[in-house]
């Protein structure tokens, strides 16, 4: 039985008791949420899965990509970037390697972590056409379930499968006026399927025997926005509007089906418009959880995108957004290094601060409070503590130089929290 399904029952799981108390909120407050589909709880059958929730009412989430590619592959590399990431805040990680030895790289970083782990499935049939059969177009159906199967019964928690992309969708994108096309590596994958074979899209076909796998396993949906915008001129249009409204439908035959399920959102998106993409989206899909792909708000800025994304989270988390997919400076540009992930990770981690904060989450808000009572009684060490980079600001501080001194090189002897509190 599903998470979904036994919340449905009214019975209380041990990843929702366990999510409840991580959260603070009432638990059968939560096994509600659960059970209408508000919240998901991505945890396969098959692995030992650090319980995670994601959705309504709950704190912000943080995804990591990682993965190789055929340019590099580095199974080592690909360890030490997951643990990187669940150091500084990482809640979930996706494994998105194409490259040979992909398999090698799912296990290994599967071993090396307990937190939920995502995967795109189509990349393993993708590589599996293009080894046999010269390409990924000469994909066939067994080729995209046979990955889907296997990654389920190895214990992948959640996986991001492009059902929306039909062959409905797929002739709006020819007829729109997009600059950049389709810039999901999945979605291009079965779009040019679509186009080269003339087929609808087995992944929306076969809809109902994707679901029968995800049951068997428990394996969470993440229904995957393969016609996202990929540029801030693309955002909102036609393309994407159509897509997401597949998902919505998607969604309800998910959950009909016991299915836990979750919405991918866009990638590039003007500021003005983020909120009314949010609202959209929880509108069209029924209130189920959003997990969102920046968004970059500008895209002037190659090497800082964690920065553009953090902008843009922020905003998405506070109109509703539920995870937050982290940007690294290496985005568009290579695969992130060791201390790309850290800081795409930690960019992240600020922006679902922020957004708790103004929603009002109580664990922000206790967090905000300490570090207040921290500055205020120049307790550096416990401000390093709470800090989500607790090495920088004691670097910085450590460049003063009188170490002894409880002031900070930027006021010295004119603290304004020194003057006061030396005159009370």
């Amino acid at each position: 039985m599903t998470q979904l399904y036994q919340a449905g029952k009214g019975q209380i799981t041990d990843e929702i008791r366990k999510v409840a108390e991580y959260e603070g909120i009432d638990v059968q407050k939560l096994t509600k949420r659960v059970a209408k589909g508000h919240v998901v709880i991505p945890s396969n059958k098959n692995r030992d899965t650090k319980p995670c929730g994601i959705g309504q009412g709950l704190s912000t989430k943080i995804n990591a990509n990682l993965g190789s590619s055929p340019e590099l592959e580095n199974v080592e590399w690909e360890i030490k970037k997951a643990q990187l990431a669940e150091k500084y805040g990482a809640d979930a990680l996706m494994d998105l390697s194409t490259g040979p030895n992909f398999r090698e790289v799912r296990k290994a970083i599967t071993e090396s972590t307990k937190a939920p782990l995502g995967t795109v499935p189509i990349y393993q049939a993708g590589i599996t056409a293009s080894q046999k059969r010269g390409a990924v177009v000469n994909m066939e159906e067994d080729d995209m379930f046979h990955a889907i199967e296997e990654q389920a019964q190895e214990g992948v928690d959640f996986m991001t499968v492009h059902s929306g992309i039909t062959m409905d969708t797929v002739e709006k994108l020819k007829r729109s006026e997009r600059i950049m096309g389709i810039v999901s590596r999945g979605g291009a994958f079965l779009a040019a399927w679509i186009l080269h074979n003339q087929e609808e899209n087995p992944l929306y076909k076969n809809y109902d025997y994707l679901l029968e796998i995800a049951v068997e396993h428990d394996v969470t949906l993440s229904l995957g926005d393969g016609l996202r915008p990929g540029c801030l001129a693309d955002a909102s249009d036609i393309p994407q509007i159509s897509e997401l409204l597949t998902l919505g439908d998607l969604v309800k035959r998910a959950r009909e089906a016991g299915v836990q399920v979750m919405v991918e959102g866009p990638g590039h998106v003007p500021l003005n418009q983020v909120e009314a993409n949010m609202q959209i989206q929880k509108t069209v899909c029924s209130g189920a959880p959003f997990y969102v792909l920046g968004p970059i708000v500008t895209d002037l800025a190659p090497g800082y995108d964690h920065i553009t994304s953090a902008i843009g989270g922020a905003l998405a988390a506070r109109a509703g957004a539920d995870f937050l997919c982290y940007v690294t400076p290496a985005e568009h540009l290579s695969i992130p290094s060791l201390e790309d992930v850290k800081e795409g990770v930690i960019a992240s981690k600020i922006a679902a601060q922020a957004a708790d904060v103004a929603n009002g989450y109580k664990g922000a808000w206790d967090r905000e409070l300490k570090m207040a009572r921290a500055r205020k009684n120049f307790d550096w060490e416990k401000q390093y503590q709470l800090a989500f980079d607790p090495d920088k600001p004691k670097k910085c501080r450590e460049r003063k130089p009188t170490p002894e001194s409880d002031m900070c090189t930027m006021c010295g002897e004119f603290c304004a929290l020194r003057m006061v509190r030396d005159n009370m």
